[in-house]
């Protein structure tokens, strides 16, 4: 079992930046996918970045690419999602997701079936 709690969410102007924290428990943790989604009002949760189980291989939307950043520290037990230039878009609940991905290709990586234990999340605001 894996629990995963995020922390590091709140309100911002656009163009500002925050920084996601996802801390996990679990001794099984560094050998699983990692993956951060969100969720607006009225809209279903979509992908936006993962990492691999060593934090050699990661995977952005387009939308987020080259302003996020997601990263891990399996000594800690931490994956993280920095996020620059925060666009009033951005806004929704952020989720953290860990899983044992079936296969090697981004598209594993972006579903959300492929994660098993997911955080409870944490609200970005992003105010224009």
């Amino acid at each position: 079992q894996v629990q995963l709690v995020e922390s590091g969410g709140g309100s911002v102007q656009a163009g500002g930046s925050l920084r996601l924290s996802c801390a996990a428990s679990g001794r099984t943790f560094s050998s699983y996918a990692t993956g951060w989604f969100r969720q607006a009002p009225g809209k279903e949760r979509e992908f936006v970045a993962a990492v691999n189980w060593s934090g050699g291989r990661t995977y952005y939307a387009d939308s987020v690419q080259g302003r996020f950043t997601i990263s891990r520290d399996n000594a800690k037990n931490t994956v993280y999602l920095q996020m620059y230039e925060l666009k009033p878009e951005d806004t929704a609940v952020y989720y953290c997701a860990a899983g044992s991905v079936a296969g090697s290709s981004r598209s594993y990586f972006t579903r959300l079936g492929e994660y098993n234990y997911w955080g409870q999340g944490t609200q970005v605001t992003v105010s224009s």
